[in-house]
Order: structure tokens, then sequence, then C-alpha cells
């Protein structure tokens, strides 16, 4: 229990700080260390997420960074992806979850790392006067609400880094919103997953309940943080996770 717990607040610290939730993570160490089957693991892992998306997102409003106009869009395109791919994780095997999950880590680690620096990476962010493109970013959500539950992850991986290069957010202020639409999303896609006995309620309430506790500290940190350190950060963590995945197929 005590390590379920560090675990927790190690992945809701990281997770928060990044904008993504922390499943990426969570699921490689479901498969390849408590060698979970797949259904088990992204139900597990998403009750995580969801504790710590909501734990984040609480401090995220306190610091009054979440985009609201966008934020509220974005988490109801994410919900019929998300009740959709919850059942469809059903059909998933372990190895062919493995390379699917391995493969896009480390696509989108690379589109991350290599990514030259655009308009989404200044600081300086005024509510009154942004603009971004509505449709593209109701698309881009629908897509992350499936892709959260089907593979467990949350969808911030693939959130945050198109809201700062494609619709060119702030970096922090992406990560901030993207942690709001994901409590949001990732609600629904457990509620999915708790209806098909994928959850393991033990691990997965100690582990959320560090996650909790971290979601609160990783918030903190990002305050101090550099936009291009959180982005190296992700990029090198999921870049690693993708080459063990592929290697333990």
């Amino acid at each position: 229990m005590l390590a379920y717990l560090v675990l927790g607040f190690a992945i809701g610290t990281f997770g928060t700080l990044v904008g993504i939730g922390g499943g990426v993570i969570l699921i490689p160490i479901f498969l390849l260390i408590f060698n979970w089957a797949p259904q088990q693991a992204i139900g597990t892992s998403l009750t995580v997420v969801f504790l710590n998306a909501l734990s984040g997102s609480i401090a995220y409003i306190r610091q009054k960074k979440v985009y609201y106009d966008a934020a509220i869009r974005f988490s109801l395109a994410t919900l019929p992806g998300a009740i959709i791919g919850s059942y469809l994780a059903e059909y998933f095997t372990g190895s062919g979850f493995r390379i699917t999950f391995g493969i896009l880590l480390m696509i989108m680690a690379l589109l991350m790392y290599f990514r030259p620096s655009k308009k989404g990476e200044q600081e300086d962010f005024d509510k009154a006067t942004f603009t971004y493109n509505r449709t593209l970013g109701v698309i881009l959500s629908a897509f992350v609400g499936f892709l959260s539950s089907i593979l467990g992850i949350g969808g911030g991986i693939i959130h945050v880094p198109a809201m700062i290069f494609l619709l060119a957010f702030p970096t922090h202020i992406a990560t901030a919103t993207s942690h709001f639409v994901l409590a949001i999303s990732s609600f629904f896609g457990v509620a999915v997953h708790f209806f098909l006995g994928n959850i393991l309620m033990g691990p997965a309430l100690f582990i959320g309940g560090g996650a909790v506790a971290g979601a609160q500290f990783g918030a903190f940190l990002s305050v101090k943080a550099k936009s291009k350190l959180i982005l190296t950060l992700l990029s090198l963590a999921l870049f690693a996770l993708g080459v063990r995945l592929l290697f333990a197929a």
C-alpha cells in the first residue's frame, strides 16, 4: 500500500507538471512490472488519471490558468469518444496493445522534441484578445476522448502538444486547460470501465490517493518550471517508455 501511494505521488507530480494525467507512465508499469491484463491496466490507469486530473484541475483553477472558453468546448467534444473507446478496449490483446502503445509514444515524443518553437511557446496570454481555431480544437478533442479511454492514458499526450503547436496556446495554459478537459472525459471513461469490471479498486484507490497529493505538488512546481523544460522532460520520458514496450511485445 505504501508503494502504491509513493507511485501515485510521483505520477501525480509529473503528470500534472506536463499536463498528461500520468497514464502514459502507469500503463507500462502495470503491463511490464505488475503483469496485468491490458483491460485491467487500462481501467485502473484511467481511474488514477481521473483522480489526478481532478486534483490538478482544482489547483490550476486556483492559479487562474484554465482557459474556460476552450476547456468547456473541448470537454463536451471528448465525451462520445470516451464512452466508445472504453467498450473497444475489450478487444485489445497483450502484444497488440504493447505495440500500438509503444509506437504512439515514440511518435509523439519525436514530434514534441524536434518541433521548433512557435507562437504557442510565448508566455504572455490575454484571454480577452486570444483566438484559436475552435473547429480544429473540437475535432482534436473528439479524438483525444477516444484515445483516452481505449488506451487508458487520459489523452493529454495528444492534447497538450496539439494545443501548443496547432492552436498556438501558451504552454502553461495548454497544460492547465488540458488537465481540466482530462478530468471531465476520464470520468465518463472510468464509469464505463467500472461497469465492465476492468478496474482493480484497491490499487486504483491507493495509487489515486497518492496522485491527488502529487497533483497539488506538480501544479506548484509548474509555476517555477520553464516551458522548454516541461516539453523536453515529457518527450524524453515518452520515447523511453515507447522503446521499452516494443521490446516487451
